[in-house]
């Protein structure tokens, strides 16, 4: 790899060394940083299995029979879909964006109209969004080892937390190594309740049509059981974030390869919601068969009615088989929650604290604070939980998407995306603004402010708030709070993969990762910009510095 240098970058001795964790990137996988080019070493098919095999979770059985067996099959069935097409449309340019740009969710926030510390309310966003399904999948774990094992909930929460640890730890490659081999495993064990349904009971699937839920919803549509049950579907839309950690790690786009990176761009980010509907849907008819055997509390744990569907096939060994396909899963999703939120996490702390200790550390918080939940019951309060949630979400991903749809082709806003805080305003009116609002207004819709109607749909309400008031602010604010001032670096002809040495740490890093820096005259990695709490911010006034560089243009 070619590495530019210049006299003073070599003389210069190193002004930070990283904890032995942080500087690890085999485990850091670049958490707080472009991801660079050398490192992006797998195949499209691969970061793409690897997604995918994040969205192993069970808790789209739960949040799907909660939906049905809350507003009967039409309200509730049609909710799943038209949620899945909302997150399927504002999925498609984020995940694009983050595998174009090597960029995790946080990152494309900061570049997206959010600004340096805008985005980091967002990052706590995405934090409590891993978190909340960490506990529960957590939960779900826990339910399997006291029905198979006979274990206690509590200890069974515990060892659901331990048991993704090892994987989550050790980053990207240990994550697609687990995702890959396990992924037969997890596909045969999801088909076979269904094929078993099929083949026994094939009257079930049109009887299924015509059921009225459990709280006297009917099976008729209701358009306010469709607006709350869309409402929780949609708490699902943060996942896309999950899909882009990984996302970012995709090969450069080239003329050879463009089929299959778009094929596992759009598999890996938006395709996950087909899946995820189709297992909504599943996992309420699950529910709905086995609601008379095992009551309506144990119809929302995904392993009991699991257990009743294949029991007619499997006989004894039924419970065993059950029990493994949802540790299996559960493996799967949560070691992706820990994983993800470590990287938020990290990124949160990273600007309040100006300390990074290593992103694993930020496994052990977001795991811990996940057991608590589980241990005070989270589970039981799904609904509440995943429908308040979603309107922050919404307002988030909304605003995000508008800016990248919207505001750069339209030139509103820099059509790259620049994440490096010495370019960057610490608040951006357009997307941050954006998303208050929007928050505020369906948050307080969803107590019931302005009527039930807007209540049910108050999701949906965010998402528009967002959508309209981006590319509005952008023109009222002239689109001057994206950049804070003009990125030399990015120059016509550079070499993307050439490495330049941080003046601070005096590690070499690519130039998507390296800004100029007034107070080390000469050049800093992205991470050593961001701890750095004695510079003030004095490149905004004193001016670019040369780094011998061609020269600039806006990228």
């Amino acid at each position: 790899m070619t590495e530019t240098l210049s006299n003073a970058e070599k003389s210069a001795p190193p002004k930070r060394r990283y904890a032995p964790l942080a500087a690890n990137e085999n485990r850091e996988d670049y958490s707080l940083r472009f991801a660079a080019h050398s490192f992006r070493k797998w195949s499209p098919f691969v970061v793409a299995t690897t997604a995918l095999g994040g969205i192993a979770y069970l808790a789209d059985f739960a949040i799907g029979a909660s939906i049905v067996l809350s507003y009967g099959f039409t309200s509730g069935v049609l909710a799943i879909l038209a949620a899945a097409v909302v997150i399927f449309v504002t999925g498609v340019p984020i995940a694009a964006a983050c595998a174009k740009s090597g960029v995790d969710m946080d990152l494309l926030t900061r570049g997206a109209g959010f600004g340096y510390f805008g985005s980091t309310l967002t990052s706590l966003v995405y934090a409590s969004f891993t978190v909340i399904f960490f506990s529960l999948e957590g939960s779900i774990m826990g339910q399997a080892f006291e029905l198979a094992l006979g274990i206690p909930l509590p200890i069974g929460y515990l060892l659901a937390t331990l048991i993704v640890l090892p994987f989550a730890l050790y980053g990207m490659g240990a994550v697609a190594k687990m995702q890959t081999w396990t992924q037969p495993l997890w596909i045969a064990g999801l088909v076979l309740p269904f094929v078993v349904v099929l083949v026994r009971e094939p009257g079930k699937f049109a009887e299924f049509t015509h059921f009225g839920g459990t709280e006297g919803a009917g099976a008729g549509f209701s358009a306010i059981g469709f607006g709350f049950g869309m409402g929780v579907a949609l708490s699902l839309i943060g996942q896309i974030g999950e899909q882009a950690d990984y996302l970012r790690f995709m090969p450069e786009k080239t003329a050879e390869n463009k089929r299959s990176w778009w094929a596992a761009v759009l598999a890996a980010g938006p395709g996950w919601v087909i899946l995820g509907a189709a297992k909504q849907i599943g996992g309420a008819l699950l529910a709905f068969l086995a609601l008379g055997v095992v009551g309506k509390a144990h119809a929302l744990e995904p392993i009991a009615p699991y257990l009743e569907a294949v029991k007619p096939a499997l006989g004894p060994v039924a419970l065993t088989f059950a029990a493994l396909f949802v540790v299996v899963s559960q493996i799967k999703i949560n070691t992706t929650n820990a994983y993800s939120g470590s990287l938020s996490f990290a990124n949160f702390f990273s600007r309040v604290l100006h300390r990074h200790p290593g992103r694993v550390w930020y496994v052990l918080v977001n795991c811990g604070i996940a057991l608590a939940l589980m241990e005070f019951g989270a589970f039981g309060f799904l609904n509440k939980i995943l429908g308040f949630y979603s309107n922050v979400a919404i307002a988030w991903i909304g605003a995000v998407c508008a800016d990248l749809v919207i505001a750069k082709p339209l030139g509103l806003s820099p059509r790259y995306i620049e994440f490096k805080r010495a370019y960057l305003h610490k608040i951006n009116p357009v997307g941050f603004g954006s998303m208050v609002v929007a928050s505020a207004v369906s948050i307080v819709a969803y107590f019931g402010a302005f009527g039930p109607f807007l209540a049910a749909f108050s999701p949906l309400l965010a998402l528009v708030i967002a959508i309209v008031l981006v590319p509005t602010l952008a023109v009222v604010t002239r689109g001057k709070y994206y950049l804070a001032r003009e990125n030399t670096v990015a120059v016509e002809g550079a070499d993307l993969r050439a490495t330049h040495t941080c003046s601070v740490c005096g590690d070499p890093y690519e130039l998507p990762d390296v800004a100029d820096c007034a107070k080390q005259d000469g050049p800093i990695c992205s991470l050593c910009c961001t701890l750095d709490d004695t510079c003030h911010d004095v490149c905004r006034t004193t001016g670019p510095v040369d780094l011998g560089l061609p020269a600039a243009r806006t990228p």
